[in-house]
């Protein structure tokens, strides 16, 4: 046979598949109601398993073998989907137990930030919580989820991500130990400087102290400086005021300018950003369930089967229900190494037909599911 008389069987075989695909999802629709009648959950993990292996043994070589299982994977997971949107048009869906409100109460809010006077996160906090908010600072990440934890301040607000230099861990990994939950977001511009005392060149300086985050967003100018001895510190902020406080000329700072007109202290060279529009996104977090009706994005994190084809097959829920993902992120889970859990952002509302479709197949298909925040 040519090639038009090969693909002509191929068409026909196709058509054929398309057929008994349309009769499958349909009888799929039948057991849906069945399970709507008797209370069943939609994922039969067991039922599934032992099919996929009977219809192995119907091939005849490992490649098929292969190909089959992966086929009807992804046929038994749009099963699976049509049996939820089933689900959804019947009204079943399923309780969140996210509270929406109007807005969220700013004007009397207690806030918490980490660091001091002239970090970046007092000044995200002043440009979504105002000049006049009532606010206090503490050390660490830690401390501020703690304070909104034991009820000491209402908002935490916590740097979650650089546009130049990636995720901020510690705050993913605090997602997941605290009952706190992301309500709002603040993105600010990030314009690091060399800080000095005042009359300090810059031959004089041979150590330099920041945030590791800032050291990472300006490596090409510490590139070229690579006598200096770089010192990761807590904030940045705090390290414009170590170098007040030391007096040292030999020392130096990498901050915003807020923080050297905080300390006294003079900016030797600006804009030392290794890309232009360095910004940092910060999340303003609370230890209430509640979201704005109006929330755009949500965040979520999970576990899933250690073994091939998992996130494939997790994603696969956003693709389905025409929800826009806009941010994948993996961490170690601690004591069980090279396992990770994954952290989401997509489009959505908690409140959308889709959104609840997608959450609720994931709930049912991953490990360890939470959503942390629409907003």
């Amino acid at each position: 046979m040519d090639l038009t008389e090969l693909r002509d069987k191929i068409d026909a075989i196709d058509e054929e598949i398309v057929k008994l695909y349309e009769e499958r999802m349909e009888i799929s629709g039948s057991v849906a109601e069945y399970k709507i009648e008797h209370g069943k959950n939609v994922l039969d993990a067991e039922r599934e398993k032992s099919k996929l292996s009977k219809l192995k043994s119907f091939t005849h070589n490992d490649f098929n073998a292969l190909g089959v299982t992966e086929l009807f994977e992804q046929i038994m997971s749009m099963s699976r989907k049509k049996q939820y949107a089933l689900m959804t048009d019947r009204g079943m869906f399923g309780k969140t137990p996210f509270i929406p409100v109007d807005k969220l109460d700013t004007d009397n809010a207690k806030v918490v930030f980490q660091g001091i006077n002239g970090a970046y996160s007092e000044a995200a906090m002043i440009a979504f919580f105002g000049e006049n908010v009532d606010s206090h600072s503490v050390s660490t990440f830690r401390e501020a989820m703690r304070s909104i934890d034991e009820g000491t301040a209402d908002y935490a607000v916590l740097p979650i991500e650089n546009s130049s230099s990636g995720i901020v861990n510690a705050n993913y990994d605090l997602l997941t130990e605290f009952e706190n939950y992301i309500v709002a977001e603040q993105m600010i511009s990030i314009d690091n400087c060399l800080i000095v005392l005042p009359g300090v060149k810059e031959s004089e300086i041979d150590t330099v102290y920041s945030h590791p985050q800032a050291l990472m967003q300006c490596v090409p100018f510490l590139d070229d400086h690579p006598s200096w001895k770089q010192i990761s510190y807590s904030n940045t902020a705090m390290s414009a005021a170590k170098i007040r406080d030391d007096g040292l000329r030999n020392q130096a700072a990498i901050a915003g300018e807020r923080a050297a007109k905080a300390y006294g202290l003079e900016v030797l060279r600006r804009d030392i950003n290794s890309s232009e529009g360095n910004s940092t996104r910060f999340i303003i977090v609370t230890n209430q369930k509640i979201f704005v009706k109006d929330a755009k994005k949500i965040s979520l994190c999970f576990e899933i089967p250690h073994k091939s084809g998992s996130l494939y097959r997790i994603l696969s829920h956003f693709i389905y229900n025409d929800l826009n993902m806009t941010k994948i992120e993996s961490r170690p889970i601690p004591d069980r190494p090279w396992e990770y859990r994954f952290f989401i952002d997509f489009d959505g509302n908690l409140n959308d037909p889709s959104t609840k479709n997608a959450l609720r197949g994931l709930r049912e298909e991953t490990r360890g599911l939470k959503i942390l925040g629409n907003y």
